[in-house]
């Protein structure tokens, strides 16, 4: 098999089954899909044992992003790829096959499709065609989004799969990143493959549900990777300075970028 998806669930059905159908309509096969469930309370467990047809994994506690991702690795040894997908996204082509083709083509390991953000207040379909059509030979290589994002076997048998350290708690994709960079894995986001993101449903409604602003403790993962204060400071500019380059570079070029939120209307290039 070409590539498994595998999508982490905690509660959100109306997004998961909204995601299901706009992959399986457009034509991605329902035994390329793994969905793992961390521990719903809400009306996911029954739905999933409704799809018998659909591939899930039910776990009795949340084992956060990291958990999910590598034992949804672990269980897709087959699959030439794994694709880590969020499960508030949809879209409207084949975005998987086409980001994994741009990943071929520019011979990459690691590869995520470009995104907008928030508000689907656009017709969807109009966009992606007007989008692929102008952006489908942008590359921004050398980095790849937790949103969604592909990954070879291969990466994992070099560098090891995502980190299951819950302390790390939604920075799971930047350790993996890191991880990536130091062992020069190539990397790329693409313009081959759009995806509408409704932004960070499951972790918003958890901190809601908490009462706290944010998860976690950015220093822990700053010292997980081996950063002093002032190596944290040069990496954050770096990274800040690059997506802000490339974001002027591709508007320059294109009037559009491949990181994009749609807020009240509005267009916000990234």
């Amino acid at each position: 098999m070409r590539y498994t998806i595998v999508i982490p669930l905690l509660n959100q059905l109306r997004y998961t089954e909204q995601c299901v159908d706009s992959l399986l309509s457009q034509g991605i096969p329902v035994e390329a899909l793994l969905l793992i469930d961390n521990g719903s309370t809400d009306e996911t467990p029954s739905w999933l044992a409704s799809k018998p047809e659909i591939r899930s994994i039910h776990n009795r506690v949340n084992l956060g992003c990291g958990g999910a991702w590598t034992q949804g690795a672990l269980a897709s040894p087959d699959s030439e790829w794994v694709v880590f997908l969020n499960n508030d996204i949809v879209i409207a082509h084949d975005a998987i096959n086409a980001m994994l083709d741009s990943a071929d083509r520019y011979r990459l390991d690691v590869v995520s499709p470009s995104l907008v953000e928030i508000d689907l207040d656009y017709d969807l379909n109009a966009f992606t065609k007007l989008f692929i059509a102008e952006m489908r030979d942008v590359v921004r290589e050398g980095w790849f989004h937790g949103v969604a994002f592909a990954v070879r076997q291969g990466v994992f048998h070099h560098i090891g799969y995502l980190d299951t350290d819950r302390l790390l708690f939604g920075r799971e994709d930047s350790e993996f990143l890191f991880r990536c960079q130091h062992h020069a894995i190539r990397m790329g986001t693409v313009g081959n493959a759009l995806m509408h993101h409704f932004g960070s449903i499951t972790q918003i409604a958890m901190k809601k549900e908490q009462g706290v602003n944010k998860f976690g403790d950015h220093r822990y993962f700053y010292s997980r990777i081996g950063l002093s204060w002032w190596g944290r400071q040069r990496y954050k500019f770096i990274r800040k300075n690059r997506a802000a380059q490339w974001a002027r570079q591709e508007r320059a070029a294109h009037k559009m970028t491949l990181h994009m939120q749609r807020r009240a209307g509005a267009w916000i290039y990234q």
